[in-house]
């Protein structure tokens, strides 16, 4: 059974004393806050009058989100310990408001600045050389003027922010507070409560029968929410469409794509690439079939071990030193970083009743990044660890080389450190045994971490394209829309010799992801980028460790397409995407000849 929080010891919870030391802390800080928001006044119609007005006001709007900054990561990382805590909830809500606030207040900057043209500020920049560290700032209000809107208008949409939230906040506390699935019988006869986070264990065993229920009672209780869920979802499509349609996007999509600088081609190049390549997955699915000596495989048999010997569990401290070793190809300058994340207790591991589901890495400028799993030892656990240690290196690098205004790397590049992580711990994994047990069970985790990182999240990302563009088109999303949509999808990217299970037409209502705005694809595109980048510093080519460790730092400097040529990846042709699949194939070839099972395709 879990556990409530207060029952975990302090060395498994994040520090949050680093943020504040007491919630009258973060009560001084927020009342600080509240009160000089009103000083923004003095600058409204002014900005552009002089270089000095310009970067004082821009000055005091630094430090002022750098103070919201802290008090928002504060609320939200306390609200996410333990979403039932209504205690933190309030707190949540009140920083919510504030930003909500802030951003209206801010929400002339841009507009104002706009009304002059990027010679006028150059000009102020060499008059004022101070202003220079906003210079990528302005670049970028340069670059998004055609879809800026008036003044009043963008204070508009500012006041909204917290309706455009709802759904999101909605379903978050739906699914991680108020949803309950009930209990299930292990195999020792022990009865568990069954959520997102002990699902993940059912779903796993090697008892058939336990991941069988545990897949069919997750689902048939998210079918009893279908229409909530619909709903939910359907009011975030309508607010992406029409906050895109109002700025004048072509799309929800393209307005998406444009805010991080990236081609639309670029997702629509990876839909068609993973859909070319979908016969080696389906000869894994042969080899699952017969390792696991089922005579049809189904979706809930997909997630458990090829063996049964290999499924080690590991301690908090066993992780630890187990990634020092993996990761130490990437320096011992970065194994000393990392080393901060467990001395300093940037993580919080605990698998507490409330917590938020999932795993993520948040970071706040003036402390450290934090990281939130719920641990329970497996080795997707510690996968998942390295995996939110990549994104708090990719932070911690640029936090410390970059400013305030650029050390916020793009959503594009986000998930490479996290996935170089992951790809390096299961090389080493692998090149440290020589077990064929051991070695199958580890070739079968990396193709089924493609499996989920490059099939998965690109058919969550065509769902995504679908559903917008149909909800564009007038097309209503009732859960039997969305439902059949996903089903279909399911049957395209899975392939043949799996059962494509009816109750998995449910799945799209527990994707946080799809509150996430076009966010998904980047997981693929990133994985295929990540695998290049670990193969090539495993393979020690000239240069390649340097430069990915110069790729951590840039921060926003440079654009992600930029940013990742300086790795050694360009995204802008197929040979990324195309080697993924190169180095995909040889992994099931691999095991193939560990089971002796031929290659070719049978019905």
């Amino acid at each position: 059974m879990t556990k409530a929080r207060k029952d975990f010891k302090d060395d498994l919870k994040w520090k949050v004393e680093d943020l504040y030391s007491s919630e009258e802390d973060f009560e001084l800080d927020y009342q600080y806050v509240k009160k000089h928001l009103k000083e923004y006044e003095k600058y409204q119609g002014h900005l552009l009058d002089k270089e000095n007005i310009l970067y004082e006001a821009l000055n005091f709007d630094h430090e002022l989100a750098k103070i919201m900054e802290k008090i928002y990561v504060y609320a939200h990382i306390n609200n996410d310990s333990d979403t039932t805590d209504t205690k933190y909830q309030t707190m949540f809500g009140r920083a919510y408001k504030l930003y909500e606030e802030y951003n209206e207040v801010t929400s002339f900057i841009t507009p104002e600045i706009l009304k002059g043209d990027y010679e006028l500020v150059s000009e102020y920049i060499n008059k004022n050389p101070k202003l220079k560290q906003y210079e990528r700032v302005f670049k970028e209000i340069f670059r998004m003027k055609k879809y800026v809107l008036s003044d009043k208008e963008e204070k508009i949409l500012s006041s909204l922010s917290t309706s455009f939230n709802t759904p999101d906040q909605v379903y978050s506390y739906l699914t991680d507070a108020d949803m309950k699935f009930g209990t299930i019988k292990n195999r020792n006869g022990e009865k568990i409560n069954l959520n997102e986070r002990t699902y993940h264990e059912f779903i796993e065993s090697t008892n058939r029968k336990e991941r069988k229920v545990a897949f069919t009672k997750l689902f048939s209780t998210y079918g009893e929410f279908k229409n909530t869920y619909a709903s939910l979802l359907a009011s975030e499509v309508n607010n992406h469409n029409k906050v895109a349609q109002i700025r004048g996007y072509k799309s929800a999509r393209e307005a998406s794509l444009y805010g991080n600088e990236i081609p639309v081609e670029i997702y629509d190049n990876l839909i068609r690439t993973v859909k070319k390549h979908v016969d080696p997955l389906s000869r894994f699915w042969k080899i699952k079939k017969y390792a696991l000596g089922v005579s049809s495989l189904h979706l809930y048999d997909t997630y458990t071990a090829l063996t049964n010997g290999t499924q080690k569990k590991y301690t908090e401290r066993e992780a630890e030193e187990l990634l020092y070793k993996a990761l130490s190809v990437l320096g011992d300058t970065y194994i000393d970083d990392l080393k901060k994340a467990f001395k300093e207790r940037w993580i919080d591991f605990c698998p507490n009743d409330g917590k938020r589901s999932g795993a993520y890495c948040t970071t706040c400028y003036t402390v450290h990044p934090y990281v939130l799993l719920s641990y329970t030892g497996t080795l997707e656990n510690v996968s998942t660890l390295a995996h939110e240690l990549g994104h708090a290196m990719h932070y911690y690098y640029a936090m410390h080389n970059q400013s305030f205004e650029d050390y916020g790397y793009s959503i594009f590049v986000a998930e490479v450190a996290s996935q170089v992580n992951q790809i390096l711990l299961s090389k080493y994994l692998l090149n440290h045994t020589t077990d064929v047990e051991e070695k199958k069970y580890l070739l079968d985790d990396l193709i089924r971490d493609f499996k989920a990182t490059i099939y998965r999240q690109t058919m969550f990302a065509e769902f995504e394209a679908k559903i917008h563009e149909a909800a564009e088109n007038g097309e209503v999303l009732t859960h039997e829309y969305l439902c059949d949509t996903y089903y279909k999808l399911n049957l395209e990217y899975m392939g043949k010799n799996i059962v494509v299970d009816d109750l998995i037409k449910y799945e799209w209502e527990r994707i946080p992801h799809f509150y996430m705005n076009f966010y998904v694809y980047q997981y693929a595109t990133a994985y295929a980028a990540a695998i290049k980048i670990a193969m090539d510093i495993m393979d020690n080519k000239e240069n390649a460790l340097e430069n990915y460790l110069e790729f951590l730092k840039l921060g926003a400097t440079k654009t992600p397409i930029e940013s990742l040529k300086i790795a050694g990846v360009d995204m802008t042709k197929e040979d990324a995407l195309n080697d993924a699949f190169v180095y995909f194939e040889e992994l099931v070839k691999e095991l193939e000849s560990l089971y002796k099972i031929g290659g070719e395709e049978h019905e």
